[in-house]
């Protein structure tokens, strides 16, 4: 009866560690990465137009802004070697906010500019959270920022959805309470 009793405390034993050795492989796949931030990077035809769309426009704060010079370009493969400033907004000037990095060559795209999110391929759109949709809803209809679909559209009972487009053609969904 002992030995069965100890058999059945190894076992449990031996469950255990695999348990632990198999959680352990799962936690580690998801601990590659050294930030849990994500920095998208936006190529515009107008910067200028770009940023007051987001500063003035969406509430977005300047953080930053480098450049990508000839050598470095070419070297990374990002530009052909074609050098560019690039500038860095955020929600907040926070370390735990993700960088919205916008960046000009100077021409428009080569496509045409999306009405729908169907109309391309790739990134559409962005969701913006936001504490109140008034303030935003004021200043992109100072701008003259047409609003999409028939927004504010209700959620539910606290939030709201409002869709526009940036200068390029991006989507930006906003949600949040209309007040």
């Amino acid at each position: 009866m002992t030995y069965k009793r100890n058999c059945v405390k190894v076992t449990r034993s031996i469950l255990l560690l695999v348990a632990g050795w198999l959680f352990s492989l799962s936690a580690g796949a998801q601990s590659n990465f050294s930030s849990k931030l994500i920095g998208v990077g936006v190529v515009v035809a107008d910067i200028d137009r770009a940023l007051d769309f987001y500063v003035n426009g969406i509430g977005m704060v300047k953080t930053g802004s480098f450049t990508i010079n000839e050598e470095f370009g070419k070297r990374s493969g990002l530009t052909n070697g074609v050098a560019t400033n690039v500038t860095v907004l955020k929600l907040e000037n926070s370390p735990e906010a993700n960088e919205w990095k916008l960046m000009s060559f100077g021409k428009k795209a080569a496509h045409p500019m999306p009405k729908v999110i169907q109309d391309d391929t790739g990134m559409q759109y962005i969701t913006i959270n936001v504490k109140s949709l008034k303030p935003i809803i004021e200043r992109l209809t100072k701008q003259n920022v047409a609003f999409l679909g028939t927004t504010p559209t209700p959620l539910n009972k606290n939030a709201h959805f409002v869709l526009v487009q940036d200068p390029d053609g991006n989507f930006v969904e906003l949600i949040g309470p209309l007040e």
